[in-house]
């Protein structure tokens, strides 16, 4: 089960148009990553709920043969003065959904929140969870205490069953350093406590209610790579590790012409002029001007253009975006219609308070 039915609130602008799960990284969607890494582990059934933008999920993903699974859809939402709107039903409110529809859920399942790229070991964590004899599993990442405030923190006795839980706590009031993944394991019966046809979390309703009900629920602490993008700022911070190669697994599209610097199909790029330094990706269809200058951790989506003189360094460029002759963009994430710094501020194009110019290269 992979939950795909939120807004995506904290990422805007990038999920203004777009479901959050698709939100793009190294030109693909973050849920690809997710798909795949499921396939690997030979999971060929993968139930997804949408919601908000859910065509732009069902119409990439399709029936997912082409990535070797059998995916299917549960849309969230309803009919209100005429309009079909989508409503969410939160976490475990879509599961129970699913569950009274067809009867999905008449196994071990795992649980995935679509926001976030991970290599956890699956076949290790559904041994652990059949070997405590779970009837809920929460796979817990270990962080440091003083970060503590970004997470919900799961609170455990000596073994391992949870005992509480804290939202972003300060550090010096955690009572635990285990960070909460978005990534749990259910046995059938726990759906049984979720009420029909009402909206229901996961983390704050449900799992409250398996501690009170005294019920085999356990946290399992693992290491693995969890790469969240919750916020608008973990996304750039996202892309600058990615470009630099230090996540497994994702590895730069394209040629890679010199050191560091990657290329896609059909450029056109003044060589001699340009000042380049990688890591670089640099998309299809890519036009850079003389004069301009790219300083990585910098990835060009297809069909940008850079005007001469411009100079780009640590940005994300969304496809078919073009800088202004002689501008200077320093860790931004562009598009053809916004700019947003690393701390999450957004300009808009056509703003009269900002001396920066981009725009739609396609114009």
């Amino acid at each position: 089960m992979i939950l795909a039915a939120g807004q995506g609130t904290r990422v805007r602008p990038l999920t203004k148009n777009v479901p959050k799960p698709m939100v793009p990284i190294l030109g693909k969607p973050v849920l690809e990553y997710l798909i795949e890494h499921l396939a690997r582990f030979g999971i060929r059934e993968i139930m997804i709920n949408v919601a908000f933008n859910h065509y732009k999920i069902e119409n990439y993903f399709g029936d997912g043969h082409r990535w070797g699974v059998e995916i299917g859809y549960s849309y969230e939402g309803g009919r209100e003065y005429g309009d079909i709107v989508p409503k969410a039903l939160g976490s475990a409110g879509g599961m129970r959904k699913i569950q009274d529809f067809g009867g999905f859920f008449d196994d071990t399942t795992l649980v995935i929140c679509g926001d976030a790229i991970i290599d956890l070991d699956i076949r290790a964590a559904l041994d652990e969870h059949r070997h405590k004899g779970a009837l809920a599993s929460v796979v817990t990442l270990d962080v440091p205490r003083d970060q503590v405030q970004n997470y919900g923190v799961v609170v455990t006795d000596e073994e391992s069953r949870v005992q509480s839980f804290q939202e972003k706590p300060r550090p010096d009031e955690a009572k635990s350093t285990l960070a909460s993944t978005g990534i749990y394991i259910f046995e059938p019966e726990v759906l049984d406590l979720v009420p029909p046809k009402q909206e229901f979390d996961i983390g704050s309703q449900l799992f409250p209610l398996l501690v009170e009900q005294g019920k085999p629920f356990f946290a399992q602490k693992r290491f693995f790579n969890w790469i969240d993008i919750g916020r608008l700022t973990d996304y750039w911070s996202v892309l600058q590790r990615v470009l630099r190669g230090e996540v497994a697994q994702m590895d730069m599209p394209g040629n890679e012409v010199r050191q560091g610097v990657w290329v896609g199909l059909n450029t056109s790029i003044a060589w001699d002029s340009v000042q380049i330094v990688g890591p670089v990706y640099i998309g299809s269809n890519v036009r850079i001007e003389p004069g301009a200058s790219i300083i990585g951790p910098t990835w060009i989506g297809h069909g940008s253009h850079i005007r001469a003189g411009a100079r780009v360094e640590r940005s994300i460029l969304f496809e078919y975006t073009r800088v202004g002759e002689g501008m200077r963009f320093s860790e931004k994430i562009l598009s053809p219609q916004y700019c947003v710094d690393r701390s999450g501020e957004t300009l808009y194009v056509g703003d009269e308070h900002t001396p920066l110019r981009w725009g739609d290269a396609r114009g």
